[in-house]
């Protein structure tokens, strides 16, 4: 099963400055203005290594990256611990107006191929992201981020381990610009390492977050192998393991954009609609809502289709026995998923958007941002959008175990992971 190591990171020093000042959300939703503020803000923020600035495929920029990692461990800038450890992560956070915190902790995985059920995907992923982390694995010899990932720990005993080795003061805290608080305890007690490993011996292990990454690393490691070199830690990647019992897991809906549609008809849609929903419209916004959020607590399967001409409209699915017809293959958790319904009977049948149309988003985008969705059909942007309830964590456990993978954005974990307080050099 899972293989976890303790292993000697790479971080920032005070050199650096603050260590609010040198870490940033995740690369894939920083904006080119956003990258360049955190580097007005500090030029030793990890995004300079992390997003390198490429205009073109031929772009030297993951080379100048790779300069970069090798100029600043020289200056001082970064360190690599003298020990091996692993690294308590908690993050405190506001969500749905109640605070929540979450914590694991940051170790090396082993990797392993996804056919062996150690380390299971719940999402598809795109071939452009890899292209791009690929590269910069190459360039840089180093991982800069963690995969996100969730683990069975029923009766505590691992997060009651992770419990004592943060009970003193973090080595590290900060509070980013959305108000969520990031603290931060290295652990090198050789005893707790012991335990912590042999805890998760018998362990599966779940990506929340991080598909594009994963496989990325698994290709980085074959090609490793090819190569004939020294392996370093190649053949791991660092995960941030968070038990599936942890009241501070919160997932984020990601909401459906539907544009550039010939002929978009909504009363033709809904009355297509009405062959496998309940029909309600609403008042208003604050309404359907409401009522989303009402069939999400009584288990219900629905969206709400918003459309400038049509208004807020609440479906929710009759029966899913039609869904056993269309995808008889796949598992019961798959198929039941609001995305699952929502793809599958509207986006596919009725719109007629096809699975490789998804995948390069040519009618299909994606928000976790419902507002953002509202306001494209309000300028005009787009014929539609549809605004969907969260997917429970245990749908994505159980998606997982059966072996298969979620539609593509359907699941957003908040908050995110920060990058740059636990970095891994590979060689």
């Amino acid at each position: 099963m899972a293989e976890i190591k303790a292993f000697k990171a790479m971080r920032f020093s005070d050199k650096a400055g603050s260590i609010g000042s040198v870490c940033c959300p995740p690369y894939d939703i920083i904006s080119p203005e956003q990258r360049q503020a955190f580097l007005e803000q500090n030029p030793y923020n990890i995004i300079r290594l992390e997003l390198p600035k490429v205009e073109h495929e031929t772009d030297e920029a993951y080379d100048v990256a790779g300069e970069t990692v090798r100029d600043w461990l020289s200056e001082g800038i970064l360190g690599i611990d003298e020990k091996p450890g692993i690294y308590i992560y908690e993050m405190e956070f506001t969500a749905y107006e109640k605070k929540y915190s979450v914590k694991g902790y940051i170790s090396l995985v082993k990797l392993e191929e996804f056919s062996k059920g150690v380390i299971l995907p719940h999402e598809e992923t795109l071939s452009k992201a890899k292209r791009d982390r690929f590269s910069l694995m190459c360039a840089t010899g180093c991982n800069f981020s963690q995969i996100y990932s969730l683990y069975n720990d029923k009766d505590g005993s691992v997060f009651s381990l992770i419990e004592k080795a943060s009970a003193g003061k973090p080595d590290n805290e900060f509070t980013d610009g959305d108000g969520v608080i990031h603290r931060l305890w290295c652990c090198y007690d050789e005893e707790i390492l012991n335990a912590i490993s042999a805890g998760m011996a018998n362990k599966k292990l779940y990506i929340a977050d991080g598909h594009h990454r994963y496989e990325t690393a698994l290709r980085f490691r074959n090609h490793i192998r090819t190569l004939g070199i020294e392996a370093g830690s190649s053949e791991y990647i660092p995960m941030m393991l968070v038990n599936l019992e942890n009241d501070g897991l919160v997932v984020f809906p990601t909401h459906r954009i539907v544009r550039d549609l010939e002929d978009f008809d909504i009363d033709a849609v809904i009355e297509k609609c009405s062959d496998y929903f309940e029909i309600a419209g609403m008042q208003d916004r604050h309404e359907a809502e409401a009522q989303l959020s009402k069939a999400y607590d009584n288990g219900k399967k629905a969206f709400v289709l918003y459309c400038r001409n049509g208004g807020y409209t609440l479906l929710t699915l009759k029966d899913t026995e039609v869904m056993n017809k269309l995808m008889p293959n796949a598992s019961k958790a798959l198929r039941e998923l609001d995305v699952s319904v929502l793809h599958t009977l509207i986006l596919e049948r009725i719109f007629g958007i096809d699975k490789e149309n998804m995948a390069n988003q040519i009618n299909l985008t994606y928000t976790r941002d419902s507002n953002e969705a509202v306001d494209c059909v309000e300028k005009g942007i787009a014929d539609c959008c549809f605004l969907l309830n969260p997917t429970r964590v245990s749908e994505i456990s159980d998606v997982a175990t059966a072996g298969e993978k979620m539609p593509q954005k359907s699941t957003y974990f908040y908050p995110k992971l920060t990058t740059g307080l636990v970095l891994n050099k590979i060689f």
